[in-house]
């Protein structure tokens, strides 16, 4: 399991992910799942995944091997016009890896091979875009009323950001909101761990604005980890106290 979110501000763009790949409970790996290809001064495009690691690495992949030779291997998202074109190659290049999978002989097996995508970025005279990808190759886009998704372990890490989230929170707001999220992940799931992946596009930047990997030793995480579940703790003893006996009235059996 995984959990990656993507986050549009009226500033940009706000993206982290987690790094954890496991095959049972002993069998825990550190994998990336969020990729970045940019053209200086043209265009900047993120994606991350969540789902089977060997069907996204095969995207990843075929991506690569396009950019490096485009002219050749078209389509590329590099040369690709809109965002919205960038997330229809890469909507029909994982439909046809988990389909040629299924193929292959493993049709029974199908579910295993399902994985989920979110594409981020901007091209250059036009708006920064997040899509969120569906195993099947279809994609919605942020709005207004969804201006953030979710990919992987989604249901601990929710709440948070529905809670939180402000389109015109800056930056920083929106980094702490996204730790405070995948700290409750953490924390009820054990298919979700450190290090976590962090990249901040700004609007009309076509390279990263801020960019690195959290660490489990980092001291920031860890200040806002603890900060939070002992804001809870005092949010929850502040809170009024309950009363078997209300209005006079006694319980019955008492």
């Amino acid at each position: 399991m995984t959990y990656c979110v993507g986050m549009v501000l009226d500033k940009g763009l706000v993206l982290m992910s987690d790094t954890r790949t496991n095959s049972g409970v002993d069998n825990i790996s550190v994998f990336r799942k969020m990729f970045h290809w940019s053209v200086p001064g043209e265009r900047q495009v993120v994606l991350m995944t969540a789902g089977n690691l060997a069907t996204t690495q095969a995207v990843i992949s075929q991506l690569e091997e396009r950019n490096k030779t485009p002219h050749e291997r078209r389509p590329s998202i590099l040369e690709a016009p809109t965002m919205f074109q960038i997330a229809t190659q890469v909507g029909r290049l994982l439909r046809d890896v988990i389909e040629g999978r299924q193929d292959g002989g493993m049709q029974g097996e199908g579910p295993r091979f399902t994985a989920s995508m979110i594409v981020a970025g901007q091209i250059k005279d036009m708006e920064p875009r997040l899509f969120m990808i569906y195993p099947e190759g279809n994609f919605i886009e942020a709005s207004f009323d969804t201006p953030f998704f979710q990919i992987g372990e989604t249901k601990y890490g929710r709440p948070i950001l529905l809670r939180g989230y402000d389109p015109k929170m800056s930056f920083e707001d929106a980094v702490k909101l996204l730790m405070v999220s995948f700290d409750s992940t953490l924390a009820a799931n054990l298919s979700v761990g450190l290090p976590l992946d962090l990249m901040v596009i700004e609007r009309d930047r076509f390279e990263p604005l801020h960019q690195r990997r959290i660490l489990a030793s980092d001291p920031y995480f860890k200040s806002i980890s603890s900060s939070w579940s002992e804001a809870l703790r005092q949010a929850f003893h502040s809170l009024p106290d309950y009363s078997f006996v209300q209005h006079g009235e006694q319980p019955e059996g008492l």
